[in-house]
């Protein structure tokens, strides 16, 4: 872009005290700036004007941030949080949406800075309420925009990050779980890169166990292909870490008393009896921890289909004597009464 001083946007960059809506408007406008400088088709591109903005961005976001922590000096002003929250989420304005559209251009620090002043503007009350969660529900296409960023591997971790901090309202954690969203988990937990895969199980376990009763309807209502998915992408992946992960979520799952008829499901399964039959053989004591403790529902399960039983009772000898061998480093009461209880139903059979 050019430089000259005829350019909207120049008179952002004097330096003033600012109170906190004018911080936010202030950051809202070069936020702006940002979005129609990478969206402009122009030759005349000036470094200077774009190294000066980027600055004024980083200094702007550090303001909010500045107000909403406090400094080594001070702490929060709760009336000043408050003036923030209000303006940062008035109605009409973008300024979350522009903080993340415009997250891929900023340099990492202040990319850092975003993520620490969205996850605190997701708690802030104004009046006793927390308005962070009726601005997702009016704005859910925000959602979409973060989800997008497990495609770009350079700001997979921020989107990530923000998104579990909006999911803690149940709208959003809702609107995730309602969409074609889910599927594609299955998929960013497998990515190459260690660190991003493991971001995305982290979300997808909030996804699933944070708000009781939105999982429980998504369970009843997505059985079949969750189900599926999670059995063969995640259980019976090649991925030790993946695996682990997997078993444990799943009796996070199964033993919320939430999920009750989806546990019933399950455990009414001869395939899913199989797929714990072979986690209990891994090498790995935690995984055979959590593997043991999904088990023994199916164990305990006092209406067994004829193909559970039938498993059961041809694998019983095998079944109790490895569970004789089965021990933890450190002693657990409540873990030698599981497993007697587990031994006492298999011998009835």
């Amino acid at each position: 872009m050019g430089s000259g001083t005829g350019r909207r946007g120049w008179w952002l960059f004097r330096s003033k005290v600012r109170c906190p809506e004018e911080v936010v408007r202030h950051s809202r406008d070069l936020l702006s700036c940002v979005l129609e400088d990478r969206e402009a088709c122009s030759n005349n591109h000036d470094p200077k004007r774009e190294q000066k903005l980027t600055a004024d961005v980083r200094k702007s976001i550090r303001e909010m941030k500045c107000i909403l922590y406090g400094n080594g000096d001070a702490e929060p002003v709760t009336e000043a949080c408050t003036n923030l929250t209000k303006e940062f989420f008035k109605e009409n304005t973008n300024t979350l949406r522009l903080l993340i559209v415009c997250l891929p251009y900023l340099d990492l620090e202040t990319q850092k800075d975003v993520t620490q002043v969205i996850a605190n503007l997701q708690r802030q009350k104004v009046d006793s309420m927390i308005i962070a969660s009726d601005y997702l529900e009016a704005n859910k296409d925000i959602l979409d925009i973060l989800m997008s960023g497990y495609d770009n591997m350079e700001i997979a971790i921020h989107y990530s990050t923000i998104l579990r901090d909006c999911i803690r309202h149940q709208v959003a954690a809702r609107y995730v779980l309602d969409s074609e969203h889910m599927k594609k988990f299955f998929d960013y937990i497998q990515l190459p890169d260690f660190n991003v895969a493991s971001d995305a199980f982290r979300t997808f376990k909030e996804l699933l166990t944070r708000h009781k009763s939105s999982a429980a309807e998504f369970f009843s209502r997505n059985y079949d292909w969750f189900f599926s998915e999670f059995n063969c992408k995640l259980l019976s992946s090649p991925n030790y870490i993946i695996r682990r992960q997997a078993t444990q979520l799943l009796g996070d799952i199964l033993l919320d008393r939430s999920n009750i008829p989806v546990m019933i499901c399950y455990v009414s399964s001869k395939d899913n009896l199989i797929i714990l039959m072979n986690l209990l053989r891994e090498q790995s004591k935690a995984i055979q921890l959590d593997a043991f403790h999904v088990f023994k529902l199916f164990a305990a399960n006092q209406d067994k289909p004829p193909e559970i039983v039938s498993i059961l009772s041809a694998n019983k000898s095998k079944l109790i004597r490895f569970l004789a061998d089965f021990s933890l480093d450190k002693e657990d009461q409540q873990f030698e009464i599981d497993k007697a209880k587990v031994v006492a139903e298999i011998t009835m059979l």
